[in-house]
């Protein structure tokens, strides 16, 4: 797979006159609780040519796939990615932690890395993640019978909120080592252990009756997370500068790669 993945990837630069500066897997194979027939997330971050950046039309600044059973891809042009880094944009810092990597520039990829400290905000990033806890929660986990394979989809982004509540810093990429460190010991964990067990050896998770440990745990804490974010200072907007000079020292390097 990551042969056609590759294969893929060298088409888009092909096709799209641009230059791949970093490509990895995100979603469930990221995290850590890939099911037997779960895709493959591949996100990019790609630049063109200068030439291109000097117009005064609006362009597509991403690049699209059609997803297939086995594959979704999809890329944001590097100008895009580095205002929504600006943002603290948590699924683009999602991407550089991940341990899947199908390209990297290397000199891009410690820059990004080496910046991702200063731009992280602990705010905008648990607002992402208790955004997405509660609308999974919503979905997915209500009445007595419930889709037991979305436990995980809230269980991790509620994990991610208390990790950053007490470590003021970006959550582990990967699920398990997330559940080790902020779930308690005890039933809930090995609740929690089971599923996941049975998830990544490939059993059907459907419709079943709900565990109500892991249930209470998550309608305990959701309240939790909405109350200390509300005591949390404001966003400041970060500076633009160590972006600007890291979008032109890339377009330097498409430069003379070109």
């Amino acid at each position: 797979m990551k042969k056609k993945i590759s294969a893929e990837l060298q088409a888009i630069e092909k096709k799209h006159q641009v230059q791949i500066l970093y490509a990895c897997e995100s979603g469930s194979r990221a995290w850590g609780f890939p099911s037997k027939d779960s895709d493959y997330d591949v996100r990019f971050i790609y630049i063109h040519k200068p030439d291109w950046y000097l117009s005064i039309e609006d362009k597509r600044d991403v690049i699209e796939l059609p997803i297939d059973e086995l594959l979704d891809i999809n890329g944001w042009d590097l100008r895009k990615a580095l205002n929504l880094f600006r943002k603290s944009n948590p699924p683009l810092m999602e991407w550089l932690k991940s341990d899947i990597v199908y390209k990297q520039n290397d000199w891009f990829l410690k820059s990004m890395q080496e910046l991702t400290n200063d731009y992280f905000s602990p705010l905008s990033c648990a607002h992402h993640y208790l955004n997405m806890a509660r609308n999974n929660n919503r979905g997915y986990l209500q009445g007595d019978k419930v889709r037991i394979k979305k436990y995980f989809y809230v269980l991790r982004p509620l994990l991610a909120c208390l990790w950053i509540q007490q470590n003021q810093s970006m959550p582990p990429m990967r699920f398990q080592e997330l559940a080790h460190a902020m779930l308690p010991s005890g039933e809930l964990n090995e609740q929690v252990e089971k599923l996941l067990e049975r998830k990544t050896r490939g059993e059907e998770l459907g419709t079943e009756p709900r565990v109500e440990i892991i249930h209470e745990f998550i309608e305990q804490t959701l309240p939790k997370v909405e109350a200390f974010l509300k005591d949390w200072p404001k966003n400041e907007r970060l500076p633009a500068a160590p972006l600007d000079r890291l979008f032109r020292e890339a377009l330097s390097l498409n430069r003379e790669a070109n």
